[in-house]
């Protein structure tokens, strides 16, 4: 059976099993952590503790965002109704010197953006995992191998999206920070985010790629009203589409030392949560998983149309351990 087939069968099984999980499911069903804890991970002589929670929201009848964190990720396309937490194992394979954690949120509706986040935060880890050679250290060629991965995410997306009628134009956002050594590559297609706070400063790392932040980039529009312009949501570039064919545009290269915070999120969050809050809550959450959750309460309460995702990721040194 040639990979072509493969996939179609594999493609009809999810449909019909989602469809299954549907008909029984709850709608606002929450993926987290099963613990209220965050996880630890090691990247190197880097110490990471991470939280993440994604919820559908009050507006959504599915969620269409994913993320991946080594350890445990989500994949709600095959979500038991009774549950509402994934808790999955990375693959024995797994490189503790190559730490990424990526946020997708889907587009095309209901099954087709859940299947097209699903398979960004699937594909790109094995593509990074097959191409990066474990003594790798220099930053060009690692950024070489993020752009490979993601451009291949992105052409079997725009495979499938072209193979199967029901996830006909179907795309993601796709943020990812991969952690290596004592540095942090940070990409982005789309209008999901990076953020980083250091010394009590929050900076964008990621750029949006909408019509209206083109406008404001080409000087039409002024900086105050790209957030509430009618092509704030109308994206240029996503996974899914052929002009990503060549993975992301830029990808950021950053020294990482102990203190620094960092947030992964979709536009559901980071579209309605103010930058000072952002801040705030980063900055005084010492466990990633309690700020993780605050930040999704504020945008629930900030009444979020979208479905939402908060990543974080604390760097902290040596014995140091996550405090609530």
């Amino acid at each position: 059976m040639s990979w072509f087939s493969r996939l179609l069968n594999h493609l009809h099984k999810l449909l019909g099993a989602n469809a299954s999980a549907r008909a029984e499911g709850d709608a606002s069903a929450t993926a987290e952590f099963s613990t209220p804890s965050s996880l630890s991970l090691v990247s190197g002589a880097l110490n990471l503790q991470v939280g993440v929670i994604s919820e559908t929201g009050h507006y959504r009848e599915q969620n269409e965002d994913n993320f991946y964190v080594p350890g445990r990720h989500s994949v709600r396309f095959d979500l038991p109704s009774q549950s509402h937490r994934s808790n999955d194992l990375m693959p024995s394979s797994f490189d503790s010197s190559n730490v990424v954690f990526i946020v997708a949120d889907g587009m095309g509706g209901q099954q087709a953006g859940e299947q097209a986040s699903k398979m960004a935060v699937e594909l790109i880890p094995k593509a990074l995992a097959r191409r990066m050679r474990p003594t790798e250290v220099d930053p060009r060629a690692i950024q070489g191998v993020i752009r490979d991965a993601v451009a291949e995410a992105n052409q079997e997306i725009l495979g499938c999206s072209g193979a199967v009628a029901e996830f006909s134009n179907m795309g993601t956002t796709v943020v990812l920070a991969l952690f290596r050594n004592n540095r942090v590559f940070v990409a982005g297609i789309g209008d999901s985010r990076a953020y980083r706070l250091r010394g009590g400063v929050l900076e964008q790392m990621t750029k949006d790629h909408s019509l209206a932040d083109a406008l404001g980039e080409a000087g039409t529009i002024s900086k105050e009203e790209i957030p509430h312009h009618k092509f704030k949501n109308v994206l240029y570039l996503y996974l899914g589409s052929k002009d990503a064919r060549s993975g992301p545009e830029d990808v950021r290269v950053l020294e990482v030392q102990p203190g620094d915070r960092f947030l992964l999120a979709s536009d559901g969050l980071t579209g309605v949560v103010s930058d000072s809050e952002l801040t705030r809550v980063l900055q005084t959450c010492d466990d990633p998983q309690r700020a993780a959750r605050v930040l999704v309460d504020q945008a629930l309460a900030n009444d979020s149309k979208d479905n939402i995702t908060s990543l974080v990721i604390h760097v902290v040194g040596e014995g140091d351990t996550a405090r609530s």
